[in-house]
């Protein structure tokens, strides 16, 4: 269940977060630090269709305790109805926010996911950046592990007997989101945070979106063009007309206000 601390602004049935980059960070270690756990989804535009397109998926991450706006569009669509998101808060940048507080914090953490060797190159990258910060594991999962009970039987020992108190979470969506409704099952004081490609981003595998298209929100057309057989009917046909209702619901929802 969403933290009631947190003031936050629905959109299409998901309760996004108010808090902006860093303050969502302090939270994260702040409560990591007194001993309780939770989860924080990062919904971009795709993950906000599932939620309201699938029953189960939205069902699955009811229980998240902080939704935060990945995608540039959600922010929009927030300050068009009138509402006051402070700013986008993308997974890749939380990740290193609170990987920069939990360093300065003791606060070990731990990455699951992205393609072989990048969570352990991302580990060695997150090691120079902050040498406080201890990383208490990083491991790959093989593709197919969702069907495979002996991956998800070595996921769950090494959840169990981590030693980190955040998990950064790198499948995907809705991979990563079904793994960490498993292992918070498992271990429900640490903190479980979606993050998506951004193992690759760190470890220099996939170049991220230059500054400026982040900031006017075309990182999806970064992206896309980066891998165009995987993206483009999922951005072109799905998202971006999902996105275009979703502004538009939002001007006459302002005007009927």
């Amino acid at each position: 269940m969403v933290d009631k601390a947190i003031p936050c602004v629905e959109l299409e049935g998901v309760p996004f977060s108010c808090l902006g980059l860093a303050e969502t960070g302090r939270y994260i270690v702040e409560a990591a630090k007194e001993g309780r756990g939770g989860w924080v989804v990062t919904p971009n535009v795709d993950i906000v269709r599932r939620i309201v397109r699938d029953a189960l998926f939205k069902h699955l991450v009811s229980s998240a305790d902080i939704f935060t706006p990945d995608g540039a569009p959600i922010v929009w669509a927030a300050r068009l109805r009138g509402d006051k998101l402070a700013e986008r808060v993308p997974g890749s940048d939380l990740f290193l926010s609170v990987c920069e507080k939990s360093a300065r914090g003791g606060l070990p953490v731990a990455l699951i996911g992205g393609n072989p060797g990048v969570a352990e190159a991302a580990a060695i990258i997150l090691r120079d950046r902050y040498p406080l910060l201890e990383v208490a594991g990083s491991v790959c999962p093989e593709f197919g592990f969702e069907k495979d009970e002996r991956q998800l039987t070595e996921l769950d020992e090494f959840v169990r007997h981590s030693s980190a108190r955040i998990v950064f979470v790198g499948l995907g969506s809705p991979k990563q989101e079904h793994l960490i409704s498993r292992l918070r099952g498992i271990r429900s004081d640490i903190w479980w945070i979606g993050v998506g490609v951004t193992f690759s981003f760190v470890a220099g595998e996939m170049a991220r979106a230059p500054k400026w298209m982040q900031v006017i929100g075309l990182e999806w057309l970064h992206r896309m063009v980066l891998e165009p057989r995987r993206l483009i009917r999922r951005y072109l046909i799905d998202d971006l007309p999902f996105a275009l209702v979703m502004l538009l619901k939002a001007v006459i929802y302002r005007i009927l206000r």
